[in-house]
């Protein structure tokens, strides 16, 4: 009876052992299909930096910096002072531009009053020239009637020829003294020229003093008063704080599932337990490869080929949208990036003043 007892006990407990067995099998692959599941629907890498682009500041002008107001590693704004050329050499080509517009306006000044001498002494000669006509037609009448010579008649024909020649030379003075006078419709060419002088003089001036073109930060400054500023070369290197970003490194299998709008969420190394979100931008279309350059114009082919294929990384962009002045972003700072998958909903625009 005993036995019995006891057989029936190791049955039951074995049946029991197989049902466990049996569901935790079960729970490992549900739990399997939804981690490769959620794996694939939620990408996620810590290859991944912050970013943000790095501007180089450099003057429109060149010379001597004699003012340089700012520290390594400082926060600037849009507008503050970086840094000061010589203004000297410039002030004085703007006084000389500003001379020689003065002097173009007694010039231009001085072409009108000529251009009426010059009128002045065309309606002159037509006047002249006029009379010679008039008194020409009243005496070849009296030629055939023999009151007057033949030598009187010619006399006063030469005296209108005369009188017609200077009419015409006339004529091209005032078309000569406009000319140098410049005037084109309303714009005075001269008195025009000259005030492009002062304006670009008064640029050079203006473009002494440089700022900062938006919000950012000083980064690697290696220069004092006393050096010498090239116009367009690279003085002072600025890290634009108005866009932060993230390149994260996926594997191209995840590629399928991450396009752009789609919401991040983005931790920092740097601070563990803050979560900030992003939204990505876009997804790299290029790699370099070094099998399959071109080299000297041939075709770089590797002469073997690993049987081990690894998937490729292709870099995701993608904008941080939480900006937070406790927990400052810095470039090159790691990240460990996941994709949600979803749009999220748009946030206020920044005011100007921020």
């Amino acid at each position: 009876m005993e036995r019995g007892n006891l057989a029936r006990k190791d049955l039951a407990r074995w049946s029991i052992a197989r049902i466990l067995f049996a569901a935790v099998i079960l729970a490992d692959l549900v739990l399997g299909v939804f981690v490769l599941r959620l794996y694939y629907l939620h990408p996620r890498t810590d290859d991944a930096y912050v970013r943000a682009n790095i501007v180089a500041v450099a003057p429109e002008v060149s010379g001597t910096i004699v003012e340089l107001p700012l520290r390594d590693n400082q926060h600037v704004k849009a507008g503050d002072l970086l840094f000061v050329i010589d203004p000297r050499p410039y002030q004085a080509e703007l006084e000389l531009a500003e001379a020689r517009r003065a002097l173009t306006d007694l010039q231009v000044e001085a072409l009108d009053h000529a251009i009426g001498a010059a009128k002045a002494n065309q309606k002159r000669a037509e006047a002249d020239a006029d009379y010679e006509r008039q008194y020409l037609s009243r005496l070849l009448p009296l030629e055939k009637q023999e009151f007057v010579t033949a030598n009187q008649v010619a006399d006063v024909r030469a005296r209108l020829a005369i009188a017609r020649a200077a009419t015409e030379q006339t004529r091209n003075e005032v078309g000569q003294a406009e000319k140098q006078l410049g005037q084109i419709g309303d714009v005075n060419a001269r008195r025009a020229g000259a005030e492009a002088q002062v304006y670009k003089a008064k640029l050079n001036v203006g473009y002494c003093r440089v700022r900062a073109p938006f919000d950012g930060y000083v980064t690697n400054l290696n220069i004092a008063v006393g050096q010498y500023a090239n116009q367009g070369r690279e003085v002072i290197s600025l890290v634009d704080n108005r866009t932060w970003y993230v390149i994260a490194n996926f594997r191209e299998t995840f590629l399928s599932h991450i396009a752009p709008g789609m919401s991040a969420r983005v931790y920092l190394l740097g601070y563990p337990n803050r979560r900030f979100r992003g939204v990505v931008e876009g997804v790299g279309w290029a790699l370099y490869q070094t099998n399959g350059a071109t080299v000297a114009g041939l075709a770089n082919v590797a002469p073997t080929l690993n049987w081990v294929r690894l998937a490729q990384r292709f870099p995701v962009r993608i904008t941080l949208r939480d900006e937070d002045p406790k927990f400052p972003f810095r470039m090159g700072a790691t990240a460990v990036v996941t994709i949600d998958g979803v749009t999220p909903s748009p946030l206020p625009a920044r005011s100007q003043a921020q």
